[in-house]
């Protein structure tokens, strides 16, 4: 009797202890993948703000004229030449050319060993508007739109800028297993 329950005693002891072993595995798992999403989350911080940099030595435009835009700048603007539709994500567009599709170089930032890869990035002209002055989303508008009626001679109150869309993934998408971030923001220049 005494060896019988000895062996239910052992049993027990041993699926606590490999309940206890799984436990820790898995929250050694969820570091791992947490550690990654962070290190990809600051690698595609690193790729907007090169992308940012490359915007800001754009030379600006005045209306009605448009900026003369690299062959590395998607042109989404309404005036394009050839008006495409720009997907929220041009990194998930299958018609976005691939020399859209800049990688930060090494020199600018090197993401180094831990990250998956390089960020990548796409600037996207969206066009020459008037925004609201001060810089403020003009919530209440109900589709109001500025006029764009700047001059070199007489600026308006609702001064023009051109505006850029830059989109960043934290490295390319065959990426395997490594998360992958994708960071958007608006460029007003």
């Amino acid at each position: 009797m005494a060896l019988v329950t000895a062996l239910i005693l052992l049993v027990v002891i041993t699926l606590v202890g490999l309940a206890a072993v799984r436990g820790t595995v898995m929250q050694q798992k969820m570091a791992a993948n947490f550690s990654d999403r962070q290190i990809a989350f600051q690698v595609g911080e690193a790729g907007l703000r090169q992308a940012h940099i490359v915007v800001q030595a754009l030379q600006p435009s005045l209306p009605p004229s448009r900026p003369t835009l690299p062959a590395t700048i998607r042109d989404c603007s309404p005036k394009a030449a050839t008006v495409i539709k720009c997907m929220a994500n041009p990194l998930s567009d299958g018609t976005l050319p691939a020399a859209n599709i800049q990688s930060v170089a090494k020199a600018s930032f090197d993401a180094g060993n831990l990250a998956a890869a390089q960020p990548q990035y796409v600037i996207e002209y969206m066009g020459n508007f008037s925004g609201p002055a001060p810089s403020v989303i003009d919530l209440g508008g109900k589709g109001r739109t500025y006029a764009c009626t700047d001059s070199p001679t007489s600026p308006s109150k609702n001064p023009c800028a051109d505006f850029y869309r830059i989109t960043v993934r934290s490295g390319p998408a065959a990426g395997g297993d490594r998360a992958t971030v994708v960071l958007q923001s608006v460029f007003r220049r």
